[in-house]
Order: C-alpha cells, then sequence, then structure tokens
C-alpha cells in the first residue's frame, strides 16, 4: 500500500509543480506592479489555456508606466485578442497557403462548424493530440464539420512530411513563420496546441475544448442539427404523399 501511495505521488509531481510554478509566477506579478518583466511574466500565465479575466486582472493591477511601456502595449494587445476570440464572438479571419502553395481562407469553410487547430508538427503536445483528431473528423466530417489546421511550422517540407505520413486528410494551411504565425496575433496565441470552435456564421461557440469534452460538444451539436434535417425530411415526405 505505502508503494503505491509512493508511486501515486510521484505521478502527480510534475502536475504539481506545473500547478505551484503557474501561482508562484502569479504572485510575483501581483508583488511587482512596477517592475516591465510583470507585463512580459502575465503572457506566460496559463500557458495554452489562457483565462481572460485572470489576465486582464492582472494587467489592471500593473503600475501605469509599465501599462505604458513597449511590453505592457503587447500584453495588453494579446489579451484584448483574448476578448475579442472568446465566446460569442465572431471570428477573425485566417487567410494563408495550402500544401499546394494557393491561398486558403476561413471563410471558404463558412457554411460548416469548423475547428481552427493551432499547432505544429514538432510540438509535442500537438503530436500527442492528433490520434484524437483522426477519430473525430473520422466522426463527423460527413456531418457539415471540418477542421482548418493552422500550422506554427517553419519548415514547408517538414510540415508536408508530417501531415502526409500520417494522413492527416482535413485542411492545412500555414505562413511558415513558427510561433511568429499572423493569426497567432489576432487570435491571442501564446502556447499550442490550442483550438477554436466556430459555428456555420463565423461564431465562436468554444475555445480549447479538449479530448472528450470536444467530442461530446460536437455529438451534441451537430446531432440536434442531424436531427432537426431528418424531421424536416419526414415532415416534406408526409407532405408529398398527401398531395398523390
Amino acid at each position: 500500500m505505502k508503494k503505491i501511495l509512493i508511486y501515486f505521488t510521484l505521478s502527480l509531481l510534475p502536475f504539481l509543480l506545473i500547478g505551484q510554478g503557474q501561482t508562484d509566477l502569479i504572485q510575483q506579478i501581483r508583488d511587482n506592479p512596477d517592475k516591465v518583466e510583470s507585463a512580459t511574466f502575465i503572457q506566460r500565465v496559463g500557458g495554452n489555456t489562457p483565462d481572460y479575466d485572470l489576465l486582464n486582472d492582472l494587467f489592471k493591477g500593473l503600475s501605469r508606466k509599465v501599462k505604458k511601456s513597449a511590453q505592457g502595449k503587447y500584453t495588453k494587445h494579446y489579451i484584448d485578442a483574448l476578448k475579442n476570440t472568446s465566446e460569442g464572438k465572431k471570428a477573425p479571419g485566417i487567410t494563408q497557403f495550402d500544401l499546394d502553395g494557393e491561398p486558403y481562407s476561413l471563410q471558404d469553410l463558412r457554411g460548416q462548424y469548423v475547428l481552427i487547430s493551432f499547432w505544429a508538427s514538432w510540438n509535442t503536445a500537438s503530436r500527442q493530440e492528433i490520434p484524437l483528431m483522426k477519430e473525430i473528423y473520422k466522426e463527423f466530417k460527413d456531418h457539415n464539420f471540418e477542421i482548418l489546421a493552422v500550422s506554427f511550422d517553419s519548415d514547408f517540407n517538414v510540415w508536408n512530411k508530417y501531415i502526409q505520413d500520417n494522413d492527416l486528410q482535413w485542411k492545412h494551411i500555414s505562413d511558415l513563420q513558427n510561433m511568429n504565425n499572423g493569426a497567432a496575433l489576432s487570435y491571442g496565441i501564446k502556447a499550442i496546441p490550442q483550438n477554436i470552435l466556430v459555428d456555420p456564421d463565423g461564431i465562436i461557440i468554444g475555445r480549447n475544448i479538449r479530448c472528450e469534452d470536444l467530442r461530446l460538444k460536437l455529438q451534441h451539436i451537430l446531432k440536434y442539427i442531424f436531427d432537426f434535417q431528418n424531421q424536416n425530411k419526414r415532415f416534406f415526405v408526409r407532405i408529398l404523399v398527401s398531395q398523390k
């Protein structure tokens, strides 16, 4: 029993350290409102699941001098981007190049549910999500759903090879600017992987929905649409039959 307890504790240690690291970072920011570095540290809080309310609260606690600094202005832009890409907001446009070297846009998928996936072939966490992404795509691709993968790669050949080797059949675009990808600025992306779920009207209905939560949300949304369409079909069939 003692060995099991020790093993369990050790298995949790990395997560406890990450949590403690975030707690210490937040406290460091609150304790140093007059230091320019605090503005930069805010951008590290939350990693690939940033919380707008928390970051905005931390920023408000900074001194006026820090807020007006270059780092402060950049952090403010980042926080505003998170606010502007929260649920209920219209998704900013994205146009980058596909694997054929042709421009492709989020707008090209208007009328579908779209999961915008911010990732990179070199990123371990992104690669770990691939098996689930393949399952989700297979399950929902025929139900008005598409994935638009925005890559933060910098080498076309490496990016393309990973996609082909792993048979990733959804839409892929990139500007090959690594973490300076143009979409990162408008969507507030400081770490990957992240995702944004957009409805057929281009409205954001979810951000950073992970693993089974993503599957359940899509099942709920797309099952409702599918059932509604079937009900309409049956209704019109009854009308046609009654008219004969």
